[in-house]
């Protein structure tokens, strides 16, 4: 290599990192820690469908692929939607083949897509599909007798029609309504926040027994850590997620449970949360991955 294009070369180099390290900066000041991915292989997609609600919808629709492009991942998102719906509706429309899904995917542009009038069936030979989430619908997540009847059948359903042999499925634990909530479902857990929290915790636990999961995606756990510290604001109606940290919390946990990478550092936050609040948010995520099953108090 000649001296004027080694010179070329290092002043390029140079160039890469000034920049690198002002934008790292910038995240630093804001509260955010920087920390290293390893990138996985650039020409992997991973191909994630959820099977559920508007739970699901705050879960993975918005925030889930952006922490997946800041982490080297390529992505492919699909959520089954009935509002509201529980698992023995979605086991009755599985059996009847009915197609009445509002099918959301998220491809691997980014860019979302919405299929009208879809089936189970239809979503599952759409894709390759890598991961498979179950849910309860809220008012009857901490509820175990709830799921005993409809679940082992619908997980049946599902695994003789996915069509990836090495596919992961994974339950996804939802999260407790507000103090305040005043939706129906939460009087079954006299109003109170941390009963159905303990029993969503307690659903959890015996769920994977009940079905052989692969993993859990703690995402109520993620929104109990991060109330520790934020308050209990992350809900927009009592139950729903708060569009921007709430969400954002719920993502991280998604993040970090299936790709096991640590969501502390990701580069990624949405426009309408500080850093501050990102860095809970990816704080409380990490917490729950670690210990899904308890609440972790943030400093």
């Amino acid at each position: 290599m000649n001296s004027r294009v080694f010179r070329g070369f290092f002043l390029r180099l140079s160039l890469v990192l000034s920049i690198f390290s002002v934008g790292a900066f910038a995240l630093k000041a804001e509260g955010v820690k920087f920390v290293p991915f390893d990138r996985p292989n650039k020409d992997s997609v991973i191909r994630i469908l959820a099977i559920g609600n508007s739970f699901s919808e705050d879960a993975v629709e918005h925030y889930l692929y952006g922490l997946a492009k800041a982490g080297g991942y390529k992505v492919i998102i699909g959520n089954l939607y009935i509002g509201g719906a529980p698992l023995d509706l979605h086991l009755k429309n599985a059996q009847e083949d009915k197609e009445v899904y509002e099918y959301r995917k998220v491809g691997v542009d980014g860019k979302k897509d919405r299929y009208p009038k879809t089936s189970i069936a239809k979503a599952l030979a759409d894709e390759n599909w890598d991961y498979i989430s179950f849910q309860q619908a809220s008012p009857k997540s901490g509820l175990f007798d709830t799921y005993v009847e409809p679940l082992p059948p619908l997980f049946e359903y599902v695994k003789a029609r996915a069509t990836n042999p090495k596919v992961k499925y994974v339950w996804h634990q939802t999260w407790a309504y507000a103090q305040n909530s005043t939706h129906n479902g939460f009087a079954s857990y006299n109003k109170d926040q941390m009963r159905m929290y303990d029993s969503i915790i307690d659903a959890s636990k015996r769920v994977m027994k009940l079905v052989p999961f692969d993993l859990l995606v703690p995402s109520g756990t993620a929104i109990q850590n991060a109330r520790t510290k934020l308050g209990d604001v992350l809900c927009r109606d009592g139950y729903h997620l708060d569009l921007n940290v709430g969400r954002y919390t719920a993502s991280c946990a998604w993040y970090e449970a299936i790709f096991k990478k640590n969501v502390i550092g990701n580069l990624y936050k949405p426009d309408k949360v500080s850093g501050a609040d990102a860095l809970t948010a990816q704080e409380a995520a990490h917490k729950a991955v670690k210990k899904p099953y308890a609440v972790s108090k943030l400093k």
